[in-house]
């Protein structure tokens, strides 16, 4: 079970590995009996999948530009020491520090209190997991900024080069494997801090203005941080996706999450006319033309296989067989559904009171000024005591 779910996760093109083999067979057969073209039966339904992903992809860019804004000016209040016009903290920043959220889950698991600092972190990961247990890796194709910068970006190299490039698999699959590597790394990190620990750091200096230092890496970037973002976006315009492929944590946790989901991709063979379009136009290079059911955890349930498919109910998204019909999921559910779970979880927290950091503005007044001076608490510190 486990190396199965392993395997899932780490190797999706294993899955070709039963395929070959009846591959193998039909082709044997195929010696002795020419096969039958399938007829197309066209679909008469008319796909607006990929409009509706791309207007949620282009809200969600717009309201994180408006809260990086609206930060902005908050910082800048607190830095000009009261010269600049006070704009509240938008906490939805705080979806930007995962990790927090991660700390503040387990605090919360622990102690059963919501905690008082980054409590939206908590939220929004949150929101995210359980939309990538829904709906799969949602949140990493209809949503998150990064992950829209990133296919734009193969877009365009598409565009330049005419192509896009796929690294061999003996490359491929253990870059892969560097996200889960890196996620592994911070749940270690954070399963090993007690409630006292993750309370301890939280309230330093340090934990207080988190998002504060993380804006200011970006507003007083080096040269090493241009050089590394440059690298970063020239191999996004090679190879679709590579950021998202290869290295993002938060994108590892949510696919962990999402191989858990009822609801997969899945191809009806018998209305498949073999065409191909649906693998060509998977940005997870998922092999979806060969298979009957999607399980990989690089699934990002963008339904671009389901948008390009010619043959009527051959590919969508859908229930098990055990699922009674009707088991396909249509377009504007799914749409729909990504945005009930967002908008429910974040109005709960709202609502309950549980959005906001509570932090005097005295604090920040101290505290904001001079975040880059505040130092990261280690094993050991007092503070974490």
């Amino acid at each position: 079970m486990a190396s199965r779910l392993l395997s899932e996760i780490l190797n999706p093109e294993s899955e070709r590995a039963g395929v070959a083999a009846a591959g193998r067979a039909e082709s044997n057969n195929a010696l002795f009996k020419p096969s039958a073209k399938k007829k197309l039966i066209r679909r008469t339904d008319r796909d607006y999948s990929q409009c509706l992903r791309r207007g949620y992809q282009f809200v969600f860019l717009l309201m994180n530009v408006w809260l990086g804004g609206q930060f902005y000016l908050w910082v800048r209040h607190y830095e000009t020491a009261g010269a600049s016009a006070y704009m509240s903290r938008p906490a939805g920043v705080e979806g930007w520090l995962p990790i927090a959220g991660m700390m503040n889950f387990k605090y919360f698991l622990l102690t059963g209190r919501v905690p008082e600092l980054h409590p939206a972190a908590m939220f929004l990961l949150v929101t995210f997991v359980a939309i990538s247990f829904l709906f799969r890796k949602a949140f990493c194709s209809w949503l998150c900024p990064v992950g829209t910068i990133s296919e734009y970006l193969g877009k365009l190299g598409k565009k330049i080069l005419g192509r896009n490039f796929q690294l061999w698999r003996w490359v491929d699959i253990p870059l892969r494997g560097l996200k889960y590597l890196l996620l592994g790394f911070f749940v270690w990190a954070v399963s090993s801090m007690s409630a006292q620990a993750i309370a301890g750091f939280m309230q330093s200096p340090y934990g207080i203005v988190a998002d504060v230092k993380m804006r200011n890496f970006f507003r007083f970037i080096g040269t090493t941080g241009l050089i590394v973002l440059g690298v970063f976006a020239v191999a996004s315009l090679l190879v679709q996706n590579f950021w998202c492929r290869y290295l993002c944590p938060y994108g590892a946790l949510l696919g962990l999450s999402s191989v858990f989901s009822p609801f997969r991709i899945r191809r009806n063979e018998s209305a498949c006319i073999d065409c191909a379009k649906c693998a060509k136009a998977c940005p997870s290079a998922l092999p979806v033309d060969k298979l009957v059911t999607i399980k990989s955890a690089e699934c990002t349930g963008c339904l671009e296989c389901v948008a390009v498919c010619p043959a009527d109910g051959a590919v969508q998204m859908a229930l098990p067989r055990l699922i009674p019909a009707p088991r396909r999921m249509p377009t504007w559910l799914f749409a729909a559904g990504v945005a009930v779970m967002f908008v429910g979880i974040v109005g709960f927290a709202k609502t309950a009171g549980h959005w906001k950091s509570d932090v005097p503005q005295a604090v920040y007044k101290q505290l904001v000024p001079h975040a880059n001076e505040a130092s990261h608490p280690m094993p050991g510190d007092l503070a974490l005591q």
